[in-house]
């Protein structure tokens, strides 16, 4: 019998599906794609002012806990920390690049966009690192796919947009990156570049089958990052960001919370074994919690209500 594997139906998602479809297939199995819309591919507003997490992940879950498909395949940023029982991630396969890249129109980087130039974007985490960089940038909301914005950006809606470069390096437009942003200016969302394979925890054999796809570094440097958002209780939609990985057999993680407006940052870092990621997580968290971090996700959850 076929593994029902659930994905979402854009471009991006539909790729990262047939990636693991085909990873699947090379082990033997049988694999048939399902589509599912999910509340995040009809929304007309941005995802911000809907609120709630799991915009783009729960109808998937919803389809394998009554056993509609075996697996989903997530894009870890999406996936909210929240454990929902009967369901786990069995599966975190090797990270692509979690860089965040401008995509600009006439400017080559950030630091020569003029004066209250127009840049676009539909995260807040990303919105309050660039304030923190350039305060002078007019920093405006964009939904769509990929596709979507960067027709906006080349119908001169806006001067530059900021994206994942996993996203445009997957779909192959690497050639419309103009900077790839350093992350002492943008850290990360938590699990960008990362897929996770979800599936019934009690699906032995499919998990069975899912296992070699597993990558241990990529998986406990997802673990820390998870962990460090859990702990800070901030949501997968606020100006967080968190960039984990394994050197020379450590694991190290550094995190970052900002205020909307970009004026106030705090950050940390530590480092420990890659078995220790769930504590190493939440040490941080802690660290960034006792510099202020609470009070800075208070301010960005009233600015959303």
């Amino acid at each position: 019998m076929a593994l029902r594997l659930g994905t979402r139906g854009s471009a991006l998602a539909l790729w990262q599906a047939e990636w693991v479809a085909a990873r699947l297939r090379e082990q033997g199995s049988d694999v048939e794609l399902i589509r599912i819309q999910t509340t995040g591919d009809v929304a007309s507003q941005p995802l911000q002012t809907i609120g709630g997490q799991g915009l783009f992940t729960k109808e998937l879950q919803r389809a394998l806990l009554d056993d509609r498909i075996d697996l989903a395949v997530h894009s870890l940023k999406d996936l909210p920390t929240d454990p929902v029982e009967g369901l786990s991630v069995a599966a975190v396969p090797p990270r692509e690049s979690n860089h965040d890249v401008l995509v600009a129109r006439e400017a080559t980087s950030l630091e020569t966009l003029p004066d209250q130039a127009r840049l676009g974007t539909g995260s807040r985490r990303r919105k309050s690192q660039l304030l923190y960089a350039r305060p002078d940038l007019q920093v405006s909301d964009i939904r769509g796919n990929l596709d979507t914005r960067l027709r906006k950006l080349d119908e001169g809606q806006y001067d530059a947009i900021v994206l994942a470069e996993a996203g445009l390096k997957r779909l192959g437009w690497e050639l419309r990156i103009t900077q790839i942003l350093p992350r002492e200016v943008m850290l990360p969302a938590i699990g960008q570049g990362a897929l996770g394979i979800e599936s019934r925890s009690d699906d032995s054999a499919t998990r069975s089958q899912l296992a070699p796809l597993d990558d241990a570094d990529t998986h406990a440097s997802i673990l820390a990052e998870r962990a460090m958002l859990a702990q800070l209780r901030a949501g997968c939609l606020a100006p967080v960001g968190a960039w984990g990985r394994v050197l020379d057999g450590q694991l190290y993680l550094d995190g970052v919370v900002l205020s909307s407006s970009g004026k106030h940052r705090v950050a940390a870092s530590a480092s420990g074994s890659p078995a220790d990621a769930v504590q190493l997580g939440q040490q941080v968290a802690d660290s960034l919690l006792a510099q202020g971090a609470a009070t800075l996700i208070a301010e960005e959850r009233g600015n959303a209500s």
